[in-house]
């Protein structure tokens, strides 16, 4: 008593101050500080400091001495002081929304610093509940109510499409809201209800809501609107072809979807139910039209496409192996038959060849292995056949030559036919050389050294026949030998000519004469033209004689 006598009498003698209010805001549940004098440090000539608030006091604190807690109500296990005088509130709740002053007296002076608390608290959660099964379009719809409880201040509820804000227009969008309050704690619960009309674009739309800091779950939802167009597919790998299936797949843009429908197949109407396909088997080009689907309960709802079943026949005569003589012709067909434009190319053994081949009159290069190709577009026929030439061989060409060092003769037989002719000689020889069997052609030579004259046989034969030639071959010493009597040989036999072309001047002579003296013609013709006469004999012989001295 004798304390609070003195302390009474110490405050009138003081200068009595009081701040302007200050306003703190804590949490729902936590402890909370309010600062004294907006958390100045405290004066050097503090004396004593005290919190109180309308009801009464809480607390004081002397100079180096600790906090003395005076409340007596709930305040009583619930206020403290910090260090820097600041009081500090345990468990707040919304009760603790007051004034709190604190006063702190220094020297001569008394200042009062008054703090109003608030108390907040963010929603316990947010979340959207009495959600619609679905939504039709143009139709106004319930979406779903949000709602955000146990807050305070009361939650402002915002709704989100694909976290776009909806702002409420009163046509397409309304959102009406209200605000409960909780009789024991004074918390408040805020529910938002979405009235929405939906649009086609809606499906698969994300729609949440939030308060604060807080966002709802996303939802979504099934959007219903009946079918505004069919479209018919035509399901394949690539080009349509005889003996292909073809699938048709209807589709239609309508929520739910539908599930069955008339497929029209060529004047024929296919009910198919549970299903949005229908499969064509084993097409031919009479498959080739117009097909159809619908909805059931709409026949007008339909869609179309021309399919044309691609088609590509081809037939080549002759085929397989083909066996002909050479000299023989052979005449090719070739028929085609196609839904669209050829391309025709021809090779033989694997070389391309300019046009399609014709044989008029077959030699043994024709011989090989021909092949049409024939496409259009992606389809591709192909048709081949194999010519075979055949032939007695017969020989086109034997002959003989002296070797490079003059000591031995090279004899070459060539010869043509097929199957392949086999070369035999009626001697044996050295350095048997073969040519290669090209285009029904083969070439054989034979090295021999003859010691004295003969005559060789090249005999070509294949199953079908053979062909035989002789050849004579003599020494090497009698080939010089027989070049003398050749040139001997020649020098007689030209002056033989000489005395034959004289012996016929002089008949001619004398016959002349006679017939000029029977006729009694001039004798100066005659003569003339015996000098004409005597000028070319003797042309002649000069001639005659140039060649003996050669």
């Amino acid at each position: 008593m004798h304390f609070s006598s003195c302390l009474c009498t110490l405050l009138v003698a003081l200068v009595y101050q009081v701040s302007a209010m200050d306003t703190v805001i804590g949490l729902y549940g936590e402890t909370v500080e309010v600062p004294c004098n907006n958390g100045a440090p405290k004066p050097k000539d503090l004396f004593i400091t005290k919190w109180k608030y309308d009801n009464g006091d809480l607390l004081t604190q002397l100079k180096d001495q600790d906090a003395s807690v005076i409340a007596t109500d709930k305040y009583k296990d619930r206020v403290s002081m910090a260090e820097n005088s600041s009081l500090l509130i345990a468990k707040a709740s919304l009760k603790d929304e007051k004034t709190f002053t604190c006063m702190v007296v220094a020297g001569a002076d008394i200042s009062e610093y008054p703090v109003k608390l608030l108390i907040h608290k963010a929603p316990t959660r947010v979340e959207i509940t009495a959600l619609a099964t679905e939504l039709e379009i143009g139709k106004p719809t319930q979406l779903g109510q949000c709602s955000a409880p146990d807050a305070n201040p009361a939650a402002n509820i915002t709704w989100f499409k694909n976290k776009k804000h909806l702002v409420a227009d009163g046509k397409g969008i309304i959102i009406s809201s209200k605000v409960n309050v909780d009789e024991v704690t004074g918390l408040t619960t805020t529910s938002s209800t979405l009235q929405y009309t939906a649009e086609k674009g809606d499906t698969d739309a994300l729609f949440t809501c939030g308060a604060l800091n807080a966002l709802s779950s996303p939802v979504s939802f099934t959007v219903t609107y009946p079918t505004e167009r069919v479209s018919l597919h035509v399901i394949s790998k690539g080009p349509l072809m005889e003996g292909d299936n073809v699938t048709l797949k209807c589709k239609a843009d309508g929520n739910p979807l539908p599930t069955s429908f008339n497929f029209h197949i060529q004047r024929k109407v296919v009910k198919v139910e549970n299903s949005d396909s229908y499969t064509v088997t084993d097409v031919t080009r009479d498959s080739t039209g117009e097909y159809k689907c619908s909805i059931i309960d709409n026949a007008k709802m339909e869609d179309s496409k021309n399919i044309t079943i691609n088609y590509l026949d081809m037939s080549l005569s002759p085929s397989g192996k083909v066996m002909k003589s050479a000299g023989e012709s052979l005449a090719l067909n070739l028929q085609t038959d196609a839904s669209g434009e050829l391309r025709v190319s021809w090779t033989k053994d694997n070389g391309k060849l300019d046009k399609m081949p014709k044989f008029d009159k077959l030699t043994y290069s024709d011989s090989g292995k021909y092949e049409v190709v024939v496409t259009m577009g992606a389809l591709i026929k192909k048709a081949s056949f194999e010519l075979v030439i055949e032939g007695i061989p017969v020989i086109r060409r034997l002959a003989k030559q002296r070797g490079e060092d003059g000591q031995h003769k090279v004899l070459t037989c060539e010869a043509e036919g097929s199957p392949k002719p086999t070369v035999a000689w009626s001697v044996n020889g050295t350095s048997a050389d073969e040519s290669p069997y090209v285009n029904g052609k083969i070439s054989h030579k034979l090295t021999i050294v003859p010691t004295v004259n003969l005559t060789v046989v090249c005999t070509v034969s294949n199953e079908l026949g053979q062909d035989t030639r002789a050849i004579n071959v003599s020494t090497c010493s009698s080939d010089d030998s027989d070049t003398t009597k050749l040139v001997v040989g020649v020098i007689v036999g030209l002056l033989l000519a000489t005395v034959v072309v004289g012996l016929a001047y002089w008949l001619y002579m004398k016959k002349s004469k006679q017939g000029s003296w029977k006729t009694g013609e001039k004798e100066d013709g005659s003569t003339e033209e015996s000098k004409k006469l005597e000028e070319k004999i003797e042309e002649k012989l000069e001639e005659n004689s140039q060649k003996v001295e050669v």
